[in-house]
């Protein structure tokens, strides 16, 4: 299989719908961009398969992996997988854990608490489909588990766009008109 070099490895919520929710209702998509501030999402080799993560990246404490029992270690969380099959979006039972990354309780909660038929996917991957009558409770259950974002980061997210629209403007003005 060839690695596609030329994805993107994380990405926005709005990104996602642009890529892979083309036939997302419109109700689906307004309720995922509310995660927009707080999550984004992260892939690695297949496209449609991504990560719910927040976007601060915050660490928290976790039992270590080492023989002593009183070493803990740092680890962030997944709040869930996405999974888009044939322009359908589905949770996973599962997402990805690792050295780094560790499963949110929300995960289960969700997964069991969808009424849809359980679907398994490419890579042995059990999951569940969101459509309208659902999406309400997963948008809603990831938003509780999902903290808000730091003060911090809200300041840095106006000053980097704060000089994206002034640099926007500048370069509007001394457009070059080619004929």
């Amino acid at each position: 299989m060839r690695k596609n070099y030329k994805m993107q490895k994380t990405i926005s919520m709005k990104r996602f719908i642009s890529e892979l929710g083309e036939d997302f209702s419109k109700d689906m998509k307004e309720r995922l961009l509310e995660l927009e501030i707080r999550c984004v999402l992260t892939r690695k080799e297949q496209k449609h398969i991504l990560d719910i993560k927040h976007v601060e990246h915050t660490q928290y404490d976790c039992p270590s992996t080492s023989e002593e029992p009183s070493d803990t270690g740092k680890k962030e969380y997944a709040y869930g997988r996405f999974i888009v099959m044939e322009g359908n979006l589905y949770f996973a039972e599962s997402c990805i854990q690792n050295d780094t990354v560790m499963q949110s309780p929300v995960v289960d909660k969700i997964y069991s608490s969808l009424d849809s038929q359980c679907v398994l996917c490419e890579e042995d991957i059990n999951c569940k489909k969101i459509d309208d009558t659902n999406i309400d409770f997963v948008i809603d259950s990831l938003l509780d588990a999902c903290p808000n974002v730091s003060q911090r980061y809200i300041d840095i997210m106006e000053d980097v766009l704060s000089r994206a629209e002034s640099k926007f403007q500048n370069t509007t003005k001394y457009k070059k008109v080619y004929y």
